[in-house]
């Protein structure tokens, strides 16, 4: 399993701690620092390291990154927990003081509390000198977790297929998006959109749909201070174009019984043309096409269907974010795997993804993007932390995939009302959240 946070990472919390019953204690090592070490020999211990990639842990990748960093740090021994579930999982671990040395900064955590459950790896205005994404985890000046890769919300999508039934150029519009759909379903016989509605956890993509719509750096920052469904919002129209495949027939027959494992042979061989992710999942669908006996060259990559002064658009932004436990006792370890694994694993090129590092070139996936002049914007996460705020006040959950799961459920029939309604109950919340947040 593997997600992006994306792109503009979220937390959803109560105030105090994480969620009513949980007993954190983070508070008592409030401000603690895990130092860059400065003799890799001298550094020692044992550290867990929690993931999201299965996938990487069982096939043995995770074992071999362990192996090129004990040529550097020999006196420290990795230990991989692999969580299948991640979010819910890591939230009852997060009730201890036991949950890994290294660990991905969980949803669950609010931004202000980043300090009580985590140590600052230096200084915004330091770290920021060198690598992207510092201002999603920065608390009071201080760097709180590093993502290691840099990911773009799109389409994988089988490029056969979309050939097959005659498409030649991306749809510029959501109107030619589902017409594009449409000729799939017509003129061949794979699935044009699969939703992945089982796992859950891929429907939270399409709240990276923001910024993208219209180009907009300031998206969140509009988020906080207007209604994200408001009429020709970026989030309104990324789901009413969700709603309209699925009300129109054009996704999985039966989402409940998606499958996210299944999804990417499936979508390699071409039985499943089309599927909203991100950029992380390219290299996923490209083995997966050489295990099943596909082209992976068949596996392409679109942006959301939308186009602002003539140029389609794509936000870049941090996946999950390596954060040390403020409780380990093995802060320097941590710390220098968390260093070593974003500057020297190799792990963003593994992963054909955008590096961290600010003077790192663009992998040669988005080459299609450059040729077609995509523009690539970062997001300012400034108001990031009261966007969070008001979702948790609000019960929405943009970053959850409940509300979505109940957006399927409606274009579906499973569910009763309007769309126009739907959206518009949304909104009430959210605004009205916003109000009791204050400025």
């Amino acid at each position: 399993m593997n997600r992006r946070t994306v792109l503009a990472l979220a937390t959803v919390t109560a105030a105090a701690l994480l969620l009513p019953g949980c007993t954190g204690t983070g508070g008592s090592a409030k401000g603690a620092d895990a130092e860059a070490p400065v003799d890799p020999a001298k550094v020692s211990g044992t550290i867990t390291v929690l993931t999201v990639r299965t996938d990487l842990v069982q096939d043995g990748t995770m074992a071999e990154y362990a192996a090129e960093f004990n040529k550097t740090y020999p006196k420290v021994k990795v230990e991989f927990q692999a969580l299948t579930n991640y979010e819910a999982e890591i939230k009852i671990r997060m009730n201890t003081d036991d949950y890994g040395d290294v660990l991905l900064i969980p949803a669950v955590i609010k931004k202000d509390d980043y300090p009580k459950f985590f140590a600052s790896l230096g200084t915004a205005a330091e770290r920021g000198k060198k690598y992207r994404f510092t201002d999603f985890t920065t608390v009071g000046g201080k760097v709180y977790g590093q993502s290691p890769v840099g990911v773009m919300p799109g389409f994988v999508y089988n490029k056969r297929v979309w050939k097959e039934a005659g498409i030649t150029r991306w749809p510029g519009t959501p109107a030619e998006f589902l017409a594009d759909l449409k000729a799939i379903k017509a003129k061949t016989d794979a699935v044009p959109y699969y939703t992945n509605f089982a796992a859950q956890w891929p429907l939270t993509s399409w709240t990276y749909v923001d910024g993208a719509v219209h180009c907009d750096p300031q998206a969140t920052t509009r988020l906080a201070e207007g209604d994200p469904w408001a009429e020709g919002s970026d989030l309104r129209v990324g789901d009413t174009l969700l709603y309209d495949i699925v009300a129109r027939g054009l996704a999985e027959k039966d989402p409940t019984t998606s499958n996210w494992e299944q999804s990417k042979p499936r979508t390699a061989k071409g039985e499943i043309a089309t599927q909203w992710l991100g950029t992380w999942a390219i290299v996923q669908f490209q083995d997966a096409a050489r295990k099943a006996g596909a082209n992976p060259d068949d596996i392409g990559f679109m942006p959301f269907p939308s186009r602002t002064g003539g140029s389609f658009c794509a936000t870049v932004g941090p996946d999950y974010h390596q954060a040390v436990n403020v409780h380990s006792p093995h802060k320097e370890a941590a710390r220098a795997w968390i260093d070593w694994f974003t500057d020297k694993s190799g792990y963003d090129k593994d992963n054909l993804a955008i590096s961290p590092l600010k003077d790192a070139p663009l992998p040669d996936v988005l080459k299609p993007y450059e040729e077609a002049g995509v523009k690539l914007i970062e997001l300012d996460d400034s108001a990031g932390a009261r966007v969070k705020l008001i979702d948790d006040r609000s019960e929405v959950g943009i970053y959850k995939p409940e509300y979505r799961q109940d957006l399927v459920d409606l274009a579906r029939g499973a569910r009763k009302g309007s769309l126009d309604d739907f959206l518009a109950s949304l909104g009430e919340k959210w605004t009205g959240a916003r109000a009791d947040v204050g400025r």
